[in-house]
Parts: C-alpha cells; structure tokens; sequence
C-alpha cells in the first residue's frame, strides 16, 4: 500500500508542478506531509522530484542531492570492479582445477570442495564469477559426476542470474559460422535446469536461432516439398530439367555453408536423455507441429523416454507369449516421468510424448509394435464393454494416438510388412467406421501436415504410375510384388490412385485383382475403404451424359468389388452398410454393387438369357443349380458365401436388405424417376428387382432354418408393416415355409415311425396343414373381402408358396449332368500328361458330385410326389362357384399369375406349369379355355407395362403356355388325353360339376384347333400393334417378346409373313435412329427367316374346310341339277355348323352371349359401312391420286355408272329361275332360324357359309365376276369367259380366311406407299366406328341397305374397271415397270363384344384385311 500510494504521488508531483496555481502546489505538499507516518521516507526519495523532497524537508538540498545521485550511477554503471587484478596469481586457479578435478570416488563431498575454494579466493583473492566459470568447464568435463557438481553449484552459487549469463556466454561462444556445441554443454544446462538452478526463460534467450527463423525455416521446408512433389507430377521440358539442375546446385552450395547448431534443439534432446520431460515440453511448444521430432537424434531420444516409462506396463499386460524382449533399465532421475504400472498411467504423460512424436515414431519400430501391443491389450482386457467414462476415454486416446502416431509412421517405414500386420491386430478389434475414419484422416488430412510426407505421397504415386504402366496378364507376379511392398506403407495413395486408373480401364481389373495377393491384412482393410471412398465420390457422375445408361466407371468399381471380395478375405460390413444407407436415402444405383459381390461370393448369377437346359437346371437342387444352371461356372464359393452371411449376420443387415430393394422397386419409379429417362428408370427398376431376387435367394440357400425363420416376419406383417410388395413378401417368406413344414414333417415322422409310402404322404399332408394354417388366415388381410368370395385364401397360399421345384423332377438335366461328369472323368483317365495324384483328386471331386447329383434327384422324385399328393387332396377346396368363371380367372390372373410370371425366369417358367398342372388335377370350377384365353388376348397393354427384364419372363411365360397348346394342338391322341372330359375344357362357364360336364359340353379336337388360331392370330395383332406404335418401350418389348415365343409361335405362314414384313420395316426406320432397336430386329428377323421352313398354310394349321360355290352352269342344266347342287351344299354346310357350335361358345363371354358374326344381315351391314368409310378416308386423304380435280371427276363417273348399273341386280332377280329363288328362300330361312337359336345362346352359322351364300347371291342375280378377294373354292372351269386379268387379280387378291369362326372381308383399294403410315390412325378410326355398329342401331342399317348395296356394287366395278386400265397401261410399259413387286400390308382389326354379365371385354369377332398394291 505504501508503495502504492507513493507512485499515485508522484504522478501528482509531476501534474502539479506543471501548474501555475500555486494553492493546489501547496494543497499537494501538505497532503503529502500528512502522509509521511505512514509512508517510508526511502520509498518517497525514490519517486518524488528533489525539488519536492526539499519543500517537504526531507532533504537539506536538491542541488546536492542531484550531485550525488550522479555519483553514485557513475559508480555503480561505469565503473569496473577490479579484485586487485594485479596482486592475482595463477596458483590460486591452479589450486582451485586441481581441487575440482580429484578422485571423487572417496568421502569427499561437496561441501568438503566447497570449503577449499572459499579458502582458495580469500587466499589468492580470486574472482568468484570466474570461479563459478572454471566449476562449470571442470563439471562440462565430468559430466558424469552430476550428483557432486550439482550440488556445488547449488552451494557455491547464490544468484540463478549470474550462472545463467555465465551459460549463455558460453553458448554465444559456439554461435558462429562452423562451430558446433559441445554436447557436454548441453548436458550441463539441462541438469542445471531439470534441478531448478536456473530458469528455462532465462536461459532460453541466450540461445540461437530465434524462434521466428525456426518457424520460417519450416514452411520453407513444406513448400519445397510441395514443389518437389508438383514436380514429380508434371511432364518437364527438357528446358525447365536445366534450369531446376542449376538451382539444385545453387541449394547444394548454400548447404555447404554449415549455419550455427541449433542451440535449442540440442538443449532439448540433452532434456530428453536425462528424463526432463516439463522443460523438453515447454521448448518444443516454442515451435512448429513436428519440428523438432524431425530431427532424427530428438525423435529417438523421445523414444527412449517412452520406452522407459511403458516398460513395466508392458511387461505386464503387452509381451506376447513366447517372446522375451529386451529389458530396460528405469532412469535414475527421480524427477523424471513415473513409469506406467497400469493404462490409467498412459494418460499421464505417454499419450502426450506420443502425440509430440507424431509420424517419427517411424524412427523406432520397436516401440511402434510396443505401443500397437498395449493397444491390443487394452482392448482385450475391456473387451465390448465401452459403456465406462474410463473406458471411453481411453478408447478416444487409442484412437488419437492410431490417427496422429501410427498410421503417419506406418507411411514412413519403408515396406515394413510385419508392422502392418501388427497394426492390424489392433485395427481389427475396432469397429469398421472407427477404422474407416483413421483411413480417412490418413489418406486426405495427414500427408500435407508434414513435409517428409508430402514427398513420400509424390513419390508413392509416381511409383504407383511406373508399376501400373507396365502391368499385363503376363507380368502379374512380379508386378504384384512392386505392389505389395508399395503398398505396406502407403496403401491409400496407391489404392486411389490404382482405382483411378481401374475406372477409365476396366480391363485392368482381372491383373490388378491377381496382384493383389501380396497385400498385407491392414491393405486390404484399407482396399475396402478406399473402394467406397471412390463409390461415394460426390464430384462423379452415376448416369451416362445421355441419361439412359449407368456410368463405366460405377460398372467397374463393382465388377472389382464382386472379384476383390470373393478372393481375399476382406471385411465386407462397410460396404454393405453403404449400400444400405444408399437405399435408405432412395438411391439405387449402387445395387449393382450387392449384385456383383453376392453374384461373385456366393455363386448366384441372375439372368434373363439362360438357356433351356439352364432353366431346367434351376428347378432342381442347389447341387444341380451349381452345376448346370450358370452360365459361368462359379466354384469353390463355400468360404467366401459363408464370409457373407457372416457378415450380414452380425451386422444385421439381411432383412434390411431385403425390404429396402423391395420398397425401393416402386421408389425408383415413383420417387427417384421423376426426371429421368424412361429407359435408365426401367435399368434400374430391373437392377433392383435382380439384386432382390439373387440376394433372396442367397438367403435362402446359405442361412439355416433358425436363421432365416428367426429374421424373416410372417406375411401379414410384411406386406401392412414394412408395406412389402405382395410378390416379394411372398418370395421372402416361400423358403420359410418350405423350412417349416420339412422341419414338421421330420418330427411326424420320427413321432411315428411307418415306412410306407402313404404314411409318408399323409404325414407331409399333416404338416403343410399345420404349417400352412396361419398363412391361410393371414393372407385374408392382403386384399378385400370381396376377392375371396372368388379365390380361397388356401389357394392363393398355395400358389405362392410352391416352386418348380415342388412341381416336377428335372430329371434330363440331371441325366445330362451326370453324363457330363463321366465324360470329364474319361477324359481325366485318358490324359497321360495329368500327375496321377491329380487324376485320383479330380475322378473322386467327379464321383463324389456324381453321387451328390443322384441322391438330390431321388430327394426330389420323392418331394414332388408328396407335394403332388397334397394338391390332389386339395384342389376340391380352391375355387368357389360363387360367381362366374370369369371372375374366378380375373382374380386368378390379376392377383397370382401376371405378378409372379414377371417375377422371375423360374417363376415364368412356374406359372405356365401350375395353370396346366391345376388343369391336370381337374380343378373345379377352373375353365383351363378361358385362362389361356385371357392369357393370349391380353397381351398388348401386359407388354407395353413391363420393363426389358419383365419382357424377357413374360415372353418366356408365354412361350411356355404356348408349348402346352402346341402339344395338345399337334395331336388328337393327346388332346383327347389330357383335355377331353376335363373341366377346364368345358364350354358352359357356369358348369360347377366335377364329371367334366356333357359330351356336348366338351371342346373337341377341331375347334381347339380353331381357338389355337384364334389365339395365334391375336397374338399377330398384338404384335403389329405395338411394332406400329413407334413408341421405344412397345417396339423393345413385343421384339423380346417375340423372340422368346420363337419356338412355339408364329406356326402359321400368312400370319409370319405379316410380321416379317413388319419387323423389315422397323429395321429399316430404327438403323440410323435407335441402333438397340434395330439390333434386336435384325437378330429377330434371321432367327424368324430361319424357323420359315416350319410353318404351315392356315389350311393345314386348322381343318379349314372350303364353302360350296355355285356357277351360272345351274341355270344351263336345269332344275334337276340345282336339286343336286342344293344338296350338296346343304351336306357341306351340315359338319361345318356341328363344328362351330362349341366353337362359338368358347368364344362368348359365358354361355348366354353370341356371336354377331352369325347375323348375316348385320354382317353385310358392317362390310358395306366400313367399304363407304374406307372410300370416304380415301377421298379425304390426297394420297391415292396426284391431282384432287381427277379424284373429283372420277367420282362423277363412278356415280353416274352406278345409277345405270342400279336396274342390273333388279333385272337379274327378276330372271332368276324359279328353282334357284326357291333355294334362295331355303337358306335365307335357316339363317333366320341361325339368328334366333344365337338370340338364346346356340351356336352361329360360320361366316365361310355366309360367304358362299352371298357368292351364289350375286351370281344368281347375273354378275360376271365374283366379289374380289373372296375365299378360295374350287371353282367349275366354266367360269373361263373372266379375262386373264381377273384371273391374275384374283391369285394377288385371293387370300385365306386368318379364323375360321371369324367373318372375312376383302377390299381392293389402289393405296400408294404412303398408305403404309395412315394404317394405324385408319385402325383406330375402324375401331370406333365398327363397335358403335355391333353396339346399336340396327334400324338404321336396315334403312340404308339397299343403298349401301347399290354403291358397293357400283365402287366393286369402278375399281375393277380401274384396274383393267391400269392393266393396260403395264403391259404398255417397259421391262422395267414389269419387275415391280407387289406391297403387301396387313391391316388387323378386332371387334370386341362386351359381355353384359362380367367385368372384361372378350375378343369375339376378327376381321382380316389384305390391302394389296401391284
């Protein structure tokens, strides 16, 4: 407080003095007197001016006073102090080295010596400083004598001050230019220091260089090794070589200039090697991150403190067993770090010295694999159980010490594989996202935090450039070895660099996953992250710059994964993880990833190109699958497949798995699709539906019974819970229920033991009803009431739940894999240049799988017929006859057959044997007609919907329907076999009767015959319509679906020539626009040009039997020869009626419709009204004639010929015998009479009869010619007055009928090529028109009949006259004119008849265009 207040007064002094007002000088001075009792005199003469000390009279004189003051600075700043300098002898200082160096190894003490120097000073009357100098250069010389010196000094010595400028005078002496500090100095401060003699920031300034050229020193150091590392990137000029060479020598020159020591680094490695680890701390702070531990002798000096503070820890818990290590003697320091006796003690001061360390731990791989050691320990020893603070804090610590020690100083061993390893053992007892955050941090933060590193990265990449440039096939051996050593170091500058290169060149992958092989454990840990890394990559685009495809690069990343992962033993939890997130986020390109390791791993390959052999193949067991179902055969995939479930196992990541692809499959459409294109939406829908199926599959066969029944919900959870699609719940779900009910049926068994087959049968029955029960009653909730009213839950389940495998026994495919497997061993045993250990390993792998393959055979065999047993006992129960049959097969198809036969190849293959296996067991209530109907008429929007993959199943579901029809269609032995008195062949759809219903009920051979075309020719409509559409998805999908139904379809030639001329046309449009498109048209058009030669005339295709045509040579004979014509046709037309009754049914919606095609009236009606609409589109489009003007004449003319031509037929019927209007009458009646048996549900009158009856019409009423593109009949010769014209007209014009319960119609227009691109929106405009007239307005038909008549009669001549002349004019012609060929083009039109009593519309009648140009 004193001192205080006398600074607060000489501040007033020198305020106050500076004042004229002398009251407040005086007021100052009185204050200041009053205060002098407590504020000492001496303090105040320090602070106050003279002038005031005198006015307060403390001093006589300010004058004498100011004389004395100077005196005495004099003395004290510029005098020297001499100890009579010149009355010193040397003999004291002699005396004094002499004393200091003796034998110490007595009872001589300090305090001993410390008595004879004080003698030796007042004696010789010695310098004490100097003194205390010369103890110093004797203690410097006996540096190992620190206990006595020490204590010296610390007697002798009274001021710290005075020795530490008497320590930096000796260190200023060694701060020039080629001097180096003796090392025994630097032990002597340091002791100096660690015993508190002196301060640290006293000593610390006397020490050069200063801290700001230290720090600038080391980011010259960082940028150079930047420059350096730019440099080995770049391409140099041969110029810039030059120029860097001279600036390489100009540095070297520099170096060769040794600048001082650098004091402060010396000064702490001496701190260092006597254990002071407070003062090394405290100078190492003073500096950049890693300096000083750059400097090889510090770095090892650290290490040696760390190795004597760890020893007795690990001793304790780190020495392996068997190994006995060096053991380290503590220091004798007590002043130094405590040694650590458990891992609490690490956090004293190890993890501290470590983190000083940083990457120079390199310097020392001994304490590297101490440190690792203790690590591992410390991990076993607290194992899972992290729930602890201590715990995790020690956990941390590791972690950090793994981040900023190990991984830097794994980087700067060189190709130290037995330290990677090391580490590896304690890398791998961390969880994979602790581990892949150290990747992280090491492969992209610490390379450019320390110089050293920066040009180990460089050099590591040029290295990896140099290996990867020469790497082939060829080389792999000693190219994997360069990258083995590379990569012991610094695997992720390598693997980044390495998978750089893999996605710009996938055919680096093959080599580079071979020479993979000389990678350490911790590489290929590091591989697996750098993988996802790359996959993850935000700056990479996943799409093609088109849009439509994924990118190559994503592509190969997986393929490597896929060849990677299935070869080493890679942990796969975190790129399974990062394929979930991916999902998670709605993001499903990298299902390609999943897909490629599982194909890989596992074995499982999923494709829609198999072969038939394949396919059969993976109907039977897993041992068949494997062997004969791949097209690339997989093997020894046990270890790797189980390293995969494994890893989904403990990381729980099987069902979310599963449920993400299965919700992801509508995501990609609905929610990730919005703005791509339709083409990449429907990849990658077929992406994820793949993965899910191989994944689900892979389950399947690798997870046990517990396993899989333990993760996988029931049904009803699945499909209301996680909203699972039904199809992939069920699939899901179907080896569960396969599990179970074999897991029952084991435990019936052994309940009861009976070795009859029936017992065996009953059992199984017992247990899928055990099983199989809450399914029942689970799937109610799936969908509303009102479908069960149709389908029993019982059914549906069963349909789900069954495979091929349950349905049949590939038994050719296992009899070819079993052949195959003689051959090879044949073959094994004729080879003499196999080692005969060899031979006898390969004969029994051969006769061992031999004999797996035959008893997986004989365990289906017996499978199939239990199952089959099962059904039989079922089927009573499946379908209700509560409504129409049509409602039944609604529901069947919308809800069990079109889902699952897109689901998959098998389950295309599945759905085709299960409807013709319901069929087999004689379902009740199940019309086998109806479903192949709906199947084969439904087909163009079932096409346009699915994506490519959806188009391969379905057009594999549809040829194998097609197999069955073409099997009953080729032989009446086998129809009458397996289809007649069948119910599903029964034509009364109300029928409920399990006897198969009436002989008269039954389909019979021919008119099966008849449907099969029908079914052929609406598949031909089908196709055309969508090949016309021009849209991408129609025409990509009809092509796919065409080429899978080659086998069975098209078997018709008209029909195969229509889609011929059709696909021609595609190739031609798409070969410069859509190179995919026309790809699979030019591949589907040579294997339809190859399967020509087996098809067949429609005739042959179909028992088409020909109408009676009647000639004028009636009205020549007489009465008595129309007698026998009308006879005769009446016996003709007799079979072909009995025929089509049944026929008609099949075609009506139930059994109360009928065809409009057996109202003649009407049907004529139709012909004349689509006739005048052709007509009036062909006088509205301007494509026929090249001048409107001539159109318009021409018409004028037709009209006028027409109202001449109108009294003609009148004429004729006038003159018409009396016997032929009689036979007229006749069947004019049984039309009639036709009519009204269609009115109650009887079978119509074939259009072919009409034909004939019309034909006979128009001759008896006097034409010359019959109507043009008529049947074919056999003609009398008599008709020979036509011209050669006709004749030639007749043969381009004359076609057949496509079916035979349809109604035909031929017109002849003059159509010009551009008529080719009007067919479709004509199509559409028939469409209309034509089912407004079967919907109605009868009367308005019959009142324009006759002039509808009339102009069809007169339009028929006018184009025959035109033709005639157009006749003329080519054989007028040149040569040239007559080469031309004729177009062709098929128009197609369905006429649908709406069934009043249900829900769908069914194809009834068909009509068949020819539109033919010469």
């Amino acid at each position: 407080m004193p001192s205080v207040l006398a600074d607060v007064f000489s501040i007033l002094d020198l305020e106050t003095g500076a004042l004229e007002e002398k009251n407040k000088r005086d007021h100052y001075t009185q204050l200041v007197g009053a205060c002098l009792f407590f504020v000492p005199e001496a303090i105040l003469k320090e602070r106050l001016d003279p002038e005031t000390l005198e006015s307060l009279g403390l001093i006589k004189q300010a004058h004498q006073f100011n004389q004395k003051i100077v005196k005495i600075k004099t003395k004290l700043f510029y005098k020297q102090q001499k100890f009579n300098l010149l009355r010193e002898e040397n003999e004291g200082y002699a005396k004094l080295i002499t004393e200091l160096g003796q034998d110490l190894s007595g009872n001589i003490t300090s305090h001993i010596v410390l008595e004879s120097i004080k003698s030796l000073i007042g004696c010789f009357n010695l310098d004490p400083n100097r003194v205390l100098d010369i103890i110093l250069e004797v203690y410097e010389s006996r540096s190992d004598q620190d206990d006595f010196f020490l204590s010296l000094i610390k007697s002798y010595m009274c001021e710290p001050l005075t020795l530490c400028h008497i320590l930096g005078f000796k260190f200023k002496f060694y701060q020039e230019p080629n001097e180096e500090t003796p090392k025994s100095l630097y032990h002597i401060a340091a002791a100096l220091l660690h015993h508190n003699l002196i301060e640290l920031e006293d000593l610390y300034i006397h020490l050069m260089p200063l801290d700001a050229a230290i720090v600038e020193e080391h980011k010259n150091e960082i940028s150079e090794a930047k420059q350096i590392a730019r440099k080995l990137v770049m391409v140099v000029l041969p110029s810039d070589k030059n120029e860097d060479k001279e600036k390489e020598k100009d540095k070297e020159e520099e170096k060769n200039d040794k600048p001082p020591d650098n004091q402060k680094l010396g000064l702490l490695e001496a701190l260092l090697r006597i254990g002071d680890w407070l003062h090394a701390q405290s100078i190492m702070d003073q500096m950049p991150s890693f300096y000083a531990t750059s400097h090889k002798p510090i770095a090892l000096a650290l290490c040696q403190l760390v190795h004597l503070t760890v020893e007795p820890l690990y001793r304790r818990a780190g020495v392996p067993k068997g190994a006995r290590g060096c053991v380290m003697h503590p220091l004798r320091n007590k002043r130094a770090p405590q040694p650590a006796e458990n891992f609490e003690d690490l956090r004293r001061d190890i993890f501290s010295m470590l983190g000083y360390l940083g990457p120079h731990l390199s310097h020392d791989p001994i304490l590297f694999a101490k440190i690792v050691r203790l690590g591992k320990a410390f991990m076993k020893e607290v194992g899972e159980n992290w729930t602890l603070h201590y715990d995790e804090t020690l956990l941390s610590c590791f972690l950090s010490v793994a981040d900023q020690v190990l991984l830097p100083s794994l980087s700067l061993m060189e190709c130290n594989a037995c330290m990677s390893e090391e580490l590896w053992g304690l890398f791998k007892l961390f969880p994979y996202y602790h581990r892949y955050r150290l990747y992280g941090q090491w492969k992209n933060e610490t390379y450019s935090s320390h110089p050293l590193l920066v040009k180990v990265k460089a050099q590591t990449v040029e290295r990896a450039k140099y290996i990867m440039k020469r790497l082939t096939k060829e080389n792999v051996k000693q190219s994997g070895r360069q990258i083995g050593k590379l990569s012991h170091s610094n695997p992720t500058i390598l693997f980044d660099y390495m998978l750089s290169q893999i996605q710009w060149y996938d055919n680096l992958i093959v080599p580079v996953v071979d020479s993979l092989k000389y990678l350490t454990s911790l590489n290929y840990d590091v591989l697996a992250y750098c993988i996802i890394e790359a996959l993850a990559n935000p700056e990479k685009e996943k799409m093609k710059h088109d849009d439509t495809t994924i990118s190559s690069w994503l592509q190969s990343l997986a393929s490597l994964c896929g060849a990677v992962f299935r070869k080493y033993p890679i942990e796969l939890a975190g790129l399974l993880q990062y394929v979930t997130n991916q999902l998670k986020a709605g993001k499903s390109f990298d299902l390609l990833i999943l897909k490629e390791v599982v194909q890989k791993m596992a074995g499982i390959e999923i494709t829609d190109e198999m072969t038939s052999e394949q396919l059969e193949a993976m109907t039977g067991g897993e041992q068949l699958k494997a062997e004969g179902g791949y097209f690339g055969q997989i093997r020894n995939t046990k270890k790797s497949s189980q390293r995969l479930k494994d890893a989904l196992l403990d990381h729980e990541l099987a069902l979310p798995l599963c449920l993400l692809m299965a919700q992801q499959r509508n995501g990609v459409v609905f929610l990730e699709g919005g703005e791509k294109h339709l083409k990449l939406v429907g990849h990658l829908y077929d992406q994820c539906h793949d993965t899910l199926v191989q994944f689900g599959g892979f389950l399947a066969s690798n997870l046990s019974t517990e396993d899989y029944i333990k993760r996988v919900p029931s049904i009803d959870i699945l499909c209301n819970q996680f909203h699972t699609p039904h199809d992939a719940a069920f699939f899901l779900s179907r080896p569960m229920y396969a599990h179970q009910i074999l897991s029952k049926y084991d435990e019936l068994k052994k309940a009861e033991k009976g070795n009859r087959q029936q017992q065996k049968a009953h059992k199984y029955v017992a247990a899928c009803e055990q099983v199989m029960a809450p399914v029942h009653e689970a799937v109610i909730s799936l969908h509303p009431a009102r479908v069960w009213d149709d389908l029993r839950p019982q059914f549906y389940a069963t349909f789900w739940s069954l495979t091929m495998y349950d349905l049949a026994v590939p038994q050719s495919a296992y009899d070819r894999e079993v052949n195959k497997l003689k051959a090879q061993i044949k073959a094994i045993e004729e080879n003499p240049e196999i080692p005969l250990n060899k031979k006898k390993k390969e004969k029994e792998r051969c006769t061992a799988l031999q004999e797996k393959l035959q008893e997986e055979e004989k365990k289906q065999l017996e499978h199939v017929q239990r199952v089959l047993h099962r059904l039989k006992l079922e089927k009573d129960n499946w379908l209700l006859a509560k409504s129409t049959k049509n409602e039944t097969i609604t529901k069947f198809l919308q809800l069990c057959l079109f889902p699952r036969c897109i689901f998959s190849s098998i389950d295309a293959v599945y759905c085709a044997r299960f409807v013709e296996l319901v069929h087999q067991q004689k379902t009740p209530n199940f019309c086998t007609l109806l479903c192949y109907d709906r199947v084969f008429s439904a087909t163009i929007y079932t096409v346009a919907s699915c994506t490519e993959n959806e188009s391969h199943r379905y057009g594999r579901f549809l040829c194998c329907m097609l197999e069955t029809v073409t099997r009953w269609h080729s032989d009446r032995a086998i129809y009458e076999k397996e289809c007649v008195n069948y119910p599903g062949f029964l034509t009364i759809f109300r029928a409920t009767g399990f006897d198969g219903g009436n002989k008269a009920d039954q389909l019979d051979y021919e008119n099966f015959r008849h449907v099969v075309h029908k079914w052929h020719y609406m598949l031909t409509k089908a196709s055309v319509h969508c090949l016309e559409t021009g849209d991408y998805t129609h025409i990509r999908n009809i092509l796919i679906v065409l080429t899978k139904i080659l086998p069975c379809y098209p078997k018709v030639l008209n029909l195969g020539q229509a889609l011929e001329c059709r696909v021609h046309k595609i190739c031609l449009e798409e070969k410069d626009k859509r190179p995919d498109l026309y790809a699979l048209a030019m591949g589907y058009s040579g294997r339809l040009k190859s399967q020509k030669v087996h098809m067949v005339p429609e005739n042959e295709f179909h028992h088409k039997e020909q109408p009676a045509r009647t000639t004028p040579a009636s009205q020549q004979n007489g009465p008595g020869s129309t007698d026998r014509g009308k006879d005769k046709s009446q016996g003709t037309t007799k079979p072909v009626n009995k025929a089509n009754s049944a026929a008609a049914k099949v075609t009506t919606s139930n059994g109360n419709g009928a065809l409009n095609s057996t109202k003649t009236v009407k049907d004529r009606d139709d012909k004349e009204k689509s006739g005048k609409e052709k007509k009036e589109k062909k006088e509205k489009t301007p494509g026929g004639i090249s001048d409107t003007k001539a159109e318009n004449r021409r018409e004028k003319q037709r009209d006028e010929r027409a109202g001449k031509e109108e009294r003609m037929p009148r004429e004729g019927k006038e003159k018409t015998p009396k016997a032929d209007r009689e036979k007229l009458k006749s069947e004019e009646k049984s039309i009639k009479d036709d009519k009204a048996k269609a009115g109650n549900g009887e079978p119509m009158e074939p259009s072919r009869e009409r034909d004939a009856i019309k034909e006979s019409k128009s001759k008896e009423k006097g034409d010359r010619n019959a109507m043009p593109g008529s049947l074919k009949s056999p003609g009398s010769r008599s008709e020979s007055a036509e011209s050669e014209r006709d004749h030639k007209r007749r043969k381009l014009d004359s076609h057949s009928s496509p079916s035979h319960s349809s109604s035909v119609k031929v017109s002849m227009h003059h159509i010009t090529y551009n008529s080719l691109s009007r067919s479709k929106s004509r199509e559409r405009e028939l469409d209309k028109k034509d089912s407004e007239i079967i919907q109605g307005r009868s009367k308005e038909k019959k009142e324009e009949k006759d002039r509808k008549e009339r102009k069809r009669v007169s339009t028929l001549k006018e184009s025959r006259h035109d033709k005639e002349k157009k006749e003329k004019r080519d054989s007028s012609g040149g040569k040239e004119e007559k080469k031309q060929y004729p177009y062709i083009h098929l128009h197609l039109h369905l006429y649908s008849v709406v069934n009043s009593n249900s829900d769908f519309f069914l194809p009834g009648v068909f009509v068949f265009v020819f539109f033919a140009v010469l």
